[in-house]
């Protein structure tokens, strides 16, 4: 499919009369046959990973913005990598030496036993660490779908889908679980189980509040019900998990969309995808108290979408949220429109075609000063990764 970028001069892209903003295709560091980007910002620069096919497998590759992209280097290569369209890895800068990175490394036969390996970096990704597995259960089951943010302490906290309990792939009996641990070097590794049964394979997500950590994710109720949920990290502990809002979306399968989060200060904001009363929606939701309570959500979409959503918060604590909207037999757009905490809704924009196979992936979205960077997987032949800029 044509790749429709459009590059508009001088648009303001949420019908706001002050700001003026551009859409910019920057040159992707990434090459041929790649795919699964992520992307971070801290100390004013950008940091995009993602996985590229070798002759003997793939590589774990990342890249650096400031002003133009850094020569690609390797994170680890040459391992049994397990590749997938929704679980991808990430990178988490903890300080401006500090880097960690994290991947899913395959065990045993099974399709879907695999293993979430870390690995940190201490002098600016020169080298890496030895790579060690973030869970204690070694088992051939399904562990993923992690979320690294920092402990405020400069050590990453990471959360992930742990399948420890599985009985049999398949097995309606079978529960995930969402675990978590922090990585603090020469200290023993405690885990702690935040929900027992959540859905199987949505990606969760975690962020810093002023004062602890937030985590949502999608989960499975006894009846199949699979709202959002969340949980917080508060004064050294966890606390139970709560509906974000009750959707009601009753569904017998995983749907393969977890929500995104951002926060700054006591704000946060959630988006998410819903599939309730067989009607699709891109709903966003904004906390003004570290996600303690949610106020009550705005749905963003166009009216049909497919999710795969991501969000950020801008300066004056308004989010950009961005997803995949269906169009028929022409594929999909990726879209994005600005929401306030007050309920109003910008003008949404096109940033790109692209298609719903799953093998375009989860756009990622990241801001850095005033700008927003989009990143997602092209599904030409080879795979290949497009990085947007939308500058004011």
């Amino acid at each position: 499919m044509k790749l429709m970028l459009m590059l508009l001069a001088l648009v303001c892209l949420f019908g706001c009369e002050k700001s003026s903003w551009k859409i910019v295709e920057l040159e992707s560091p990434a090459g041929p046959d790649s795919g699964e980007p992520f992307l971070a910002a801290a100390y004013d620069e950008v940091w995009l990973s993602w996985l590229e096919k070798t002759t003997t497998g793939h590589a774990l590759k990342f890249a650096r913005w400031k002003g133009d992209w850094s020569k690609p280097n390797v994170i680890v290569s040459g391992i049994p990598f397990f590749v997938n369209w929704a679980d991808f890895p990430s990178i988490l800068p903890l300080s401006e030496n500090r880097v960690v990175a994290h991947w899913l490394q395959k065990k045993g036969e099974s399709a879907y036993a695999y293993h979430v390996m870390l690995s940190i970096s201490e002098d600016q990704e020169k080298t890496w660490s030895q790579p060690v597995a973030a869970h204690t259960d070694l088992s051939a089951n399904e562990h993923g779908f992690a979320s690294l943010v920092d402990d405020g302490k400069g050590n990453p906290l990471i959360v992930w889908l742990d399948g420890r309990n599985f009985k049999a792939e398949h097995d309606p009996s079978s529960e995930m679980a969402l675990m978590s641990t922090r990585i603090v070097p020469d200290q023993f590794r405690k885990e702690f189980t935040l929900d027992s049964r959540v859905c199987d394979c949505c990606q969760t997500a975690a962020v810093r509040t002023r004062d602890g950590v937030f985590v949502a994710y999608r989960d499975r109720s006894e009846k199949e019900i699979r709202d959002i949920s969340y949980v917080r990290h508060r004064s050294g502990s966890w606390t139970e998990p709560k509906t974000l809002h009750s959707d009601g979306w009753q569904i017998d399968g995983c749907p393969v969309n977890g929500p995104a989060v951002e926060s700054e200060g006591d704000t946060v904001v959630v988006a998410w995808y819903t599939g309730a009363d067989d009607k699709g929606r891109v709903r966003v939701a904004f906390s003004q108290n570290g996600g303690e309570s949610f106020q009550k959500p705005v749905n963003v979409d166009d009216g049909n979408p497919s999710g795969r959503v991501d969000v950020v918060l801008l300066e004056d604590a308004s989010a950009v949220v961005s997803w995949l909207e269906n169009q028929g037999d022409k594929g999909a757009i990726i879209r994005v429109r600005q929401v306030f905490s007050d309920g109003r809704a910008g003008k949404a924009l096109t940033v790109a075609d692209t298609t719903k196979a799953r093998s375009s992936g989860f756009p990622r979205m990241v801001r850095s000063g005033k700008d927003l960077f989009i990143a997602w997987t092209y599904t030409s032949d080879p795979t290949t990764i497009r990085i947007a800029r939308i500058k004011r």
